[in-house]
């Protein structure tokens, strides 16, 4: 079964706010068009409440069932990191994970046999560090290799 890691509520918080702002950009824009070309005041106000709805249903999404990292029996993917590098791969593909801090983030970097790498920014998940490390050592030594975190 497979073990969803969400997005952390401070990365969601901040996406939601900028998702809130575009909205209200859009919104007075679409007032102003209405302005414009005389629509009827409900025009604008009933496509305000689509988005408003729209808006919510995508927050409740992100909050309770969108992941960042999936580790399933055969391996893992990354969603909504940016710079992430591969984004799935098998957990027979994984040489060795690392611990490394990028730009001044903690990251984990699983890097793959073939050369390739992901790279995941722990400040974006919904769990701390250790353990991350944890499941992550765990997924690696249950029969696939028995690689190492380092």
């Amino acid at each position: 079964m497979p073990r969803d890691i969400r997005i952390a509520p401070a990365v969601a918080a901040r996406l939601l706010g900028f998702a809130v702002v575009a909205l209200a950009l859009l919104v007075l824009l679409l007032l102003a068009l209405a302005a414009l070309l005389d629509l009827p005041a409900a025009v604008p106000v009933v496509v305000a409440a689509v988005l408003l709805f729209a808006l919510g249903a995508g927050g409740l999404h992100l909050v309770n069932r969108a992941y960042v990292v999936r580790l399933g029996e055969q391996g893992y993917r990354v969603r909504f990191v940016r710079g992430a590098g591969t984004r799935q791969a098998r957990w027979a593909d994984v040489e060795d994970a690392v611990t490394t801090t990028v730009a001044g983030s903690p990251c984990v970097v699983l890097r793959l046999k073939d050369g390739r790498s992901t790279t995941i920014p722990v400040d974006v998940l919904a769990v701390d560090r250790e353990e991350f490390v944890r499941l992550l050592r765990a997924e690696l030594e249950r029969g696939r290799g028995h690689r190492r975190i380092r």
